[in-house]
């Protein structure tokens, strides 16, 4: 049995799992501290299992990005770039929001070092200026490192060797490499690396916080994070990769929608109490963002579902307004139960809508009477044409595609324009938590190759190879392995057969592992 949770801004949702079949499912408050929702939840399916009987636990947790939107708990943080004497004209931090680099101290250190596209040195590490940097480090108590190097998807070498002084010097110092947070693109993959950086902190306390929620629930199985490529990962790696846990929740709903449909190419859309996210599905897994991604104002490149997301969910308060009906984009979130009038509090939400409507049956629909005709039905088409508006935005086709609608709020969506059929399938209101629990092991390979004459697909099934050997050290078993993607660009502007190769493997969980 597996257990699978979904944090969401409104709900926790908790499923309990065997195989393909759901045996139960719960639906708990979400609360501040986040922990507390989940051990309310796993409580909600206690009378379904013995905890001797779970043999893995996924959540999908917005913990660590709800800490970079908010600026709070986060380590203080420096930035060391390898790369003199090039790229002097744009520094760490150059793009940053003052409001976040002030929360995590802001430190940013230039040294020599760095590589060629094609693996050439741009200069020689050098070890004093490092030892001079970790003794910085030291006098302005800093607790975590981003180090990042010209071209270290290529060779990865200088980021190691620095990580060995720092760490000799300072101990303790955490350190994240850009190699292993992000992708082509200085700024960007080193932005990427600071931000993950500055969780590594808090990623500890909370690996350590949801370990502990499990014990005192009494169960002892494995715990994994979900990934926001659909795949899993263990606590270890949670505590080194926390930015990979960023937009988990959609993507798990993505692929809970699609299981629960038995679809593989589909688009699913999740209307949950805050937001409606929409994304678009190929093989089974979402598709990904292709351009930088902005986090809390700072631009990134790590891999992120291409997820379009609307300020359209059961708690979005709806308010008249000359006649004129708006809707959102704030949102009563968890306090939904306490604040919808159809449970007695005194804020018209789209759930009062929806149950003034007939569309739903939940709470006290008297309390909605109130509530005119011509009202309701404005609310519902303004719902409709949004939801419509950005589907259209994810297609790459003219031709109509199946949809799947997922989430408590998808009574809110009735019907829409760019979709051959509409799937509401059963479960559809705890998909984000089933997408965790059918959530599979990854390994990925994406750098650059030079690649000479007769030599790509040697090139090409090295990287496949390299794929499925990481999924399987991550705890993948080995027959189950299998390749989903395989992307080759041609860096055109670069001499020598430069390509940039990224493949993909994923498999099913190894029991015990």
């Amino acid at each position: 049995m597996h257990i699978g949770i979904d944090v969401g801004g409104t709900n926790t949702d908790a499923v309990l799992v065997r195989g393909r079949t759901v045996l139960a499912s719960c639906k708990a408050t979400t609360t501040a501290d986040v922990t507390g929702g989940i051990v309310a939840a796993i409580s909600g399916l206690r009378h379904a299992f013995e905890p001797r009987q779970v043999t893995a636990v996924m959540i999908g947790t917005t913990h660590f990005v709800n800490a970079v939107v908010e600026g709070r708990d986060l380590a203080r943080t420096a930035a060391v770039r390898l790369g003199l004497p090039a790229t002097t004209a744009l520094p760490p931090f150059v793009d940053w929001p003052d409001r976040l680099r002030q929360a995590i101290g802001g430190h940013a250190y230039l040294c020599h070092g760095g590589h060629e596209y094609d693996g050439r040195v741009i200069s020689p590490l050098r070890e004093d200026e490092l030892e001079a940097v970790a003794e910085d480090l030291a006098a302005k108590n800093v607790e975590s490192v981003a180090i990042s190097s010209v071209f270290s998807l290529v060779s990865n070498e200088f980021e190691r060797q620095a990580a060995e002084v720092l760490t000799a010097r300072v101990p303790g110092l955490l350190v994240s490499f850009s190699h292993e947070i992000g992708r082509l693109g200085l700024l960007e993959r080193e932005n990427a690396t600071i931000i993950n950086a500055a969780l590594r902190v808090l990623a500890g306390q909370i690996a350590d916080g949801l370990a502990d929620s499990l014990r005192a629930q009494g169960v002892d199985a494995p715990l994994y994070l979900s990934q926001n490529d659909g795949t899993l990962m263990d606590l270890d790696h949670a505590r080194r990769h926390p930015v990979a846990t960023f937009a988990s929740g959609p993507t798990n709903s993505m692929r809970g929608g699609a299981f629960l449909a038995g679809a593989d190419d589909c688009a699913v859309i999740d209307v949950g109490g805050t937001t409606t996210d929409i994304g678009v599905l190929h093989r089974g897994f979402p598709r990904e963002a292709s351009s930088e991604v902005l986090i809390s104002g700072v631009r990134t490149n790590f891999r992120m579902p291409d997820v379009l997301s609307v300020g359209i969910g059961g708690g979005s308060v709806i308010r008249d307004d000359g006649g004129t009906v708006r809707i959102g984009p704030d949102s009563v979130g968890f306090r939904l139960a306490d604040e919808a009038l159809v449970f007695g509090g005194d804020t018209l939400t789209a759930t009062d809508v929806a149950v003034a409507a007939g569309l739903a049956d939940i709470g006290d629909r008297a309390r909605t009477r109130h509530l005119g005709r011509a009202f309701v039905q404005a609310a519902l088409d303004q719902i409709q044409h949004r939801v419509d508006h950005r589907l259209d935005r994810t297609r790459t086709s003219p031709e109509p595609m199946p949809v799947v609608l997922v989430g408590g709020g998808s009574a809110l969506v009735q019907r829409l324009e760019g979709a051959s059929k509409i799937v509401r399938p059963e479960h559809h209101a705890f998909a984000g938590a089933i997408g965790a629990a059918i959530a599979q092991v990854g390994g990925e390979v994406d750098r650059v190759f030079t690649m000479a004459p007769g030599t790509r697909d040697e090139v090409l099934d090295g990287a496949r190879q390299e794929a499925v050997d990481r999924a399987v050290a991550a705890g993948a078993r080995a027959g189950s392995v299998r390749i989903v993607e395989v992307e080759e660009i041609p860096l055109a502007y670069l001499p020598g057969n430069a390509s940039r190769v990224r493949a993909r493997a994923v498999g099913d969980l190894l029991p015990g592992h």
